[in-house]
């Protein structure tokens, strides 16, 4: 009892350092994919073919392959193949790689759900809205994007739970996010090895988060009902 009184302190202190590096993530991968997936929308319902074309088909691919082996092509294609290591080395060459290939998956998951959203507004509305002397810009921030945000809140609140969770993905290419620091225990850092404890503490971390998300989330879809 007395070695896990000691040994707490040390778990907690390097779990809050983990944590701290998966909320950067999560809030790096937000802050980039939410409006990226915007303009990856526009370019697949976009009336110029060559770009439609090219826009879902780097979407299909980017959504049929795991984000695991995306990491690690992000990460390692540059210094193996192009022998130009362009992420650096360290924690900050990591977390970068890791930022670049989070955004751009779920950019790509986002630019559906938008599609989504988009389409399900009735094409009636566009077509009052060119009759009465609208642009099509207009139109779309004046009269879609409102009704849109209503429509993809639900599915976005799933990706965005589910990107709580695949933060911990990271750890392939040795980002020291939370999962890494619990692990750590039963490998043997701080002096305590053997130790497989500290991971039921990082679960805890993940319940906590996304407990703290779902509630936000549900509270903003509540105030959106008014859109219906």
């Amino acid at each position: 009892m007395s070695q896990l009184s000691e040994q707490l302190p040390i778990v907690i202190h390097s779990l809050n350092i983990g944590f701290i590096q998966t909320l950067k993530l999560f809030i790096v991968t937000l802050l980039g994919a939410l409006p990226i997936g915007l303009i990856i929308s526009f370019g697949s319902m976009s009336r110029f073919r060559p770009l439609s074309y090219v826009t879902k088909c780097i979407v299909w691919m980017v959504r049929g392959t795991p984000l695991m082996i995306q990491l690690l092509i992000v990460y390692y294609f540059p210094g193996l193949v192009l022998k130009n290591p362009i992420w650096g080395g360290g924690e900050t060459g990591r977390f970068l790689a890791s930022s670049f290939a989070f955004i751009m998956n779920y950019a790509c998951y986002f630019s559906e759900i938008y599609r989504g959203g988009i389409q399900s507004v009735p094409i009636g509305q566009e077509e009052a809205g060119l009759v009465l002397g609208m642009t099509r810009s207009q139109i779309f921030f004046k009269v879609k994007l409102l009704q849109m945000i209503k429509r993809i809140v639900p599915p976005m609140s799933n990706e965005i739970i589910t990107l709580v969770k695949d933060t911990s993905l990271a750890r392939i290419i040795a980002l020291q996010e939370i999962i890494w620091a619990g692990q750590a225990f039963m490998k043997g850092s701080q002096g305590i090895s053997g130790a497989i404890w500290p991971l039921f503490f990082t679960a805890i971390y993940y319940l906590i988060f996304n407990g703290l998300m779902t509630v936000g989330l549900g509270r903003l879809e509540r105030k959106l009902e008014y859109f219906r």
